[in-house]
């Protein structure tokens, strides 16, 4: 084969190659969704630029107790503070200090509800890796069932970047990705605060949250956009109280979540 020949063969391998990788991303996502606002991307786009891997510390504190001012959502004995939304008693499986989602039985939320927390859990993945995409390991946590962090199995496993784990939603993707391995426990550390409407029923203070993933953080203060529905952009058009309760979403997968507790935030200079 000629020089000639051979710089052309390589060039068209790269432009293969390029093409390739920019038809895979097509095929991670949707192109037919609204815009987000103020990005150039569109809700759920798989052509978003993937966030960059980290490799998150091999372990975390997940021993250590709870702070002494902390309410425990789940100390691995009992969902007696968890139901469905119907208010039925949680169906979810509990064994060796951890709940398990039992597929298809539906989605468990607290039975209280809480306004500006700090929340603390730990999930895991199931370990046989079956699916891909938004089919792998996928869940969530919920405030109010309307403002969701993903959780999805997101180690080597591509997805719309702002469906992976870490990510608000259909909004934001997380600033990197710290997945561990399927079937390994991984940490949720998370500050979120509740929206607020003024008298007009217009919204005077948009929902925030930080999220800490494995010790790495993936979002400070960052804003929701309003819910986060699928496939659309979400908006404060229904108005609602800033206590909040917490959901743990029934996507069909065997999920495992332990070790769960909250701290009210509080005020500066109040006792």
């Amino acid at each position: 084969m000629s020089k000639t020949h051979l710089t052309l063969s390589l060039v068209c391998s790269l432009v293969a190659a390029v093409n390739a990788d920019a038809a895979d991303a097509k095929n991670l996502g949707y192109t037919n969704t609204p815009f987000i606002p103020g990005t150039p991307w569109h809700v759920h786009d798989g052509t978003r630029p993937q966030p960059r891997i980290v490799t998150p510390a091999e372990t975390f504190s997940h021993l250590a107790p709870p702070p002494g001012d902390a309410i425990v959502l789940f100390d691995g004995k009992d969902l007696a503070q968890w139901q469905l939304g119907s208010g039925a008693a949680a169906p979810w499986k509990v064994e060796n200090g951890y709940m398990e989602v039992a597929p298809k039985s539906g989605s468990i939320r607290t039975k209280d509800q809480f306004a500006d927390f700090q929340l603390h859990l730990e999930f895991a993945t199931p370990a046989k890796v079956e699916g891909s995409s938004q089919g792998r390991g996928n869940s969530g946590i919920l405030f109010n069932g309307i403002y969701e962090v993903q959780v999805l199995d997101s180690y080597d496993n591509k997805t719309y970047p702002d469906g992976q784990c870490g990510a608000l939603y259909g909004q934001t993707p997380p600033l990197l990705n710290a997945s561990k391995k399927p079937g390994e426990w991984q940490s949720y550390d998370i500050i979120f605060e509740s929206p607020r409407w003024g008298d007009d029923r217009k919204i005077a203070k948009k929902a925030n949250v930080t999220v800490i993933h494995n010790g790495v953080v993936l979002h400070h203060k960052r804003e929701y956009q309003g819910n986060t529905p699928h496939q659309n952009n979400g908006n404060y058009d229904q108005p609602h109280v800033p206590e909040v309760y917490i959901e743990l979403q029934d996507h069909n997968n065997p999920m495992r979540f332990r070790n769960i507790w909250l701290r009210k935030l509080g005020e500066y200079d109040r006792p």
